[in-house]
């Protein structure tokens, strides 16, 4: 696609285009398949960016950002056929089709969040140094090589024999929500939350991930909302919660 086929789409979707011209147009959506297949990417690519782009500040932002990528590409003149109309606010997003023709993502940037792009619970250590425990082991194991269901299946056993472990119900409730297993891991979470312990904050903060991984983001953005500044995981609460608002 050439810089002059966006400026065209932008104007068919727009309605400035004479009726000749609508027609042409049409007839090579029918005929042209990629033509057709770049036209629908860059509706769906502005219809995006007015859905997106609402609040007034990130427009802006957003506009800055396109005007200094797309410089490059829109030296020359208008032609007569983009002088048909007065350019709205969103003739930026032409800019965005030339930045898809050329295979940048512009929505990565601007995407919601997604429970996997938070979802790092690294590695546990449950064993002591000289502990031949091997449910303990077993467990271990399978948490850290992701091995959830197993994971859950040990750490339930564990929990049996000690039922008060607060570590163990919180690399359980893990296990569950990466099982699909909310309501168990909620109940959960909330006995951590409000035991005075030192999981306490990072059970808010897996919380909150349960909540986004089920799309339930404003009950996420509350419990982001509680995590404290001294906690080890407020940086991350903090960049969710921007991203979510």
């Amino acid at each position: 696609m050439q810089e002059e086929d966006y400026i065209l789409f932008d104007a068919y979707i727009s309605g400035s285009l004479d009726p000749e011209s609508i027609q042409a147009f049409e007839n090579r959506l029918e005929s042209d398949a990629d033509f057709n297949l770049a036209f629908n990417n860059y509706r769906q690519a502005e219809a995006f960016l007015e859905h997106k782009f609402k609040n007034e500040e990130k427009t802006q932002r957003f506009k800055e950002n396109l005007e200094q990528i797309s410089s490059g590409y829109f030296k020359k003149e208008a032609t007569d056929k983009t002088k048909l109309r007065r350019i709205n606010p969103w003739y930026y997003s032409v800019a965005a089709g030339v930045i898809l023709l050329f295979g940048v993502v512009i929505a990565q940037q601007f995407s919601s969040p997604t429970y996997d792009d938070f979802a790092n619970y690294g590695t546990i250590s449950l064993t002591v140094r000289g502990s031949e425990n091997d449910l303990q082991n077993k467990a271990e194991k399978a948490f850290n090589n992701k091995d959830y269901k197993d994971a859950e299946k040990y750490l339930s056993q564990l929990l049996h024999k000690d039922q008060d472990n607060l570590e163990l119900q919180l690399y359980k409730a893990v296990s569950l929500v990466e099982l699909n297993k909310y309501e168990e891991a909620d109940v959960l979470y909330q006995t951590i939350i409000q035991s005075p312990s030192v999981y306490n904050n990072k059970a808010k903060w897996y919380l909150a991930l349960s909540k986004l991984k089920q799309k339930k983001i404003s009950e996420s953005i509350s419990v982001l909302g509680s995590i404290p500044e001294d906690a080890e995981d407020f940086e991350s609460a903090q960049k969710l919660l921007k991203k979510l608002e």
